[in-house]
């Protein structure tokens, strides 16, 4: 997590005064990754109220995660940002208490600006207020998730995956519509693979067991049917199993660069203990932390920001579709950490054969695992 934070925050009502409900999340300033979702209801109340109280949720979980950092808070409520900038005085009563509590959070920052944006620039705070106010509507209560001090403890400590995404997902009872799902396919074996050595952009073909992998792979997403688009990585392994599966389910397929394996640079084509031999300062270094990347290659933290901004390409462009993903272990793990909500070390927890199969529905930006590491039809 770097040294600057970003609040977007929003709230509403309907009615004004009416039914209300606010909305926050907490990104790192510079990898854009989620950090935190607030988000509740209020009974009756009126927009400001709302607005107000969304801020104040989204300092004091800015305040949990990292008390002492520089902060831009954006809303699309020119009121608040202006009160709240000095500019506007604050006249109406119900006001004053919600602004003397964010000015009071204010204070455990080094320094705190705030910026007004269109609200289309807005979404998501706007998505969790109305997700808090449907669910009030529901008789239940919006969700609230913010991270616990260990939590924090954990991503200062971080494994191999950059930037943590603690979210409030939907469970069975808070899906909103049809979700947009992931299915995840590892690419068959390769003779790096058998081997156990590193292998990012290591352009490698597929063994005659990796081949029978991907047919096999490619047979039961066949019977299991409904998928819209095949994407790949562009490398010859990943792209030989989509065109397999392709194939098989009659499914059209693109390439898309971003889904390719973290470059491991100097220890491309080396296994651990090579590695490990040769470079014992630089691996510890670089299992300890997720910016640091092996000499000559990319880090983790440059992995997860490539991966999710191509995951908010395909949400945007493929919604209520369901999209294969022909892609690498790194990818893959990112995806799953992500939505699962898992601190950074949890990367080192997954294990992901060649050909496996994982699934994830994402409603909005919360992703539901389905599963993981699914080798049902792996010969």
């Amino acid at each position: 997590m770097t040294g600057k934070l970003v609040v977007e925050a929003d709230g509403g009502s309907r009615g004004n005064p009416g039914l209300a409900g606010y909305g926050a999340v907490v990104k790192d300033a510079g990898t854009g990754e989620v950090l935190a979702e607030v988000s509740d209801s209020l009974g009756t109340a009126t927009n400001n109220v709302a607005e107000y109280s969304g801020l104040v949720a989204g300092l004091r979980a800015a305040a949990e995660l990292a008390p002492g950092a520089d902060l831009e808070v954006r809303m699309d409520s020119k009121l608040v940002v202006e009160q709240m900038s000095g500019r506007w005085q604050i006249k109406h009563p119900d006001l004053r208490p919600l602004a003397a509590s964010a000015r009071e959070l204010t204070g455990r920052f080094r320094r705190v600006n705030y910026t007004w944006v269109p609200r289309a620039r807005n979404t998501h705070a706007d998505r969790l207020a109305n997700l808090a106010m449907d669910a009030a509507q529901r008789g239940g209560r919006g969700r609230s998730r913010r991270p616990s001090r260990s939590a924090v403890s954990e991503e200062r400590d971080p494994g191999p995956a950059g930037g943590d995404s603690r979210r409030a997902a939907p469970g069975w009872t808070q899906t909103a519509g049809p979700p947009t799902t992931t299915l995840l396919l590892r690419h068959g074996e390769t003779e790096m693979s058998a081997a156990r050595r590193f292998a990012g952009r290591t352009d490698v073909a597929l063994t005659e067991t990796g081949l029978r992998q991907a047919k096999a792979a490619g047979q039961r997403l066949a019977a299991r049917g409904g998928i819209d688009l095949i994407v790949a990585s562009p490398r010859q392994r990943t792209r030989a199993t989509a065109e397999v599966v392709a194939a098989a389910t009659g499914v059209p397929m693109q390439v898309e660069d971003a889904w390719q394996e973290t470059d491991f640079g100097d220890w491309e084509g080396l296994t651990y203990d090579d590695v490990r031999q040769g470079w014992p300062e630089e691996l510890a270094a670089w299992l300890g932390d997720t910016g640091t990347a092996p000499p000559g290659g990319e880090s983790f933290a440059a992995t997860t920001r490539r991966v999710l901004a191509a995951l908010d390409r395909l949400l945007a462009a493929r919604p209520r579709a369901t999209v294969l993903v022909v892609s690498h272990v790194t990818p893959m793990k990112v995806l799953l950490r992500h939505a699962l909500l898992a601190p950074p070390p949890a990367l080192r927890r997954m294990h992901l054969d060649v050909s496996a199969l994982c699934e994830i529905s994402w409603y909005g930006e919360a992703g539901v695992v389905h599963s993981l590491n699914d080798t049902a039809h792996v010969p």
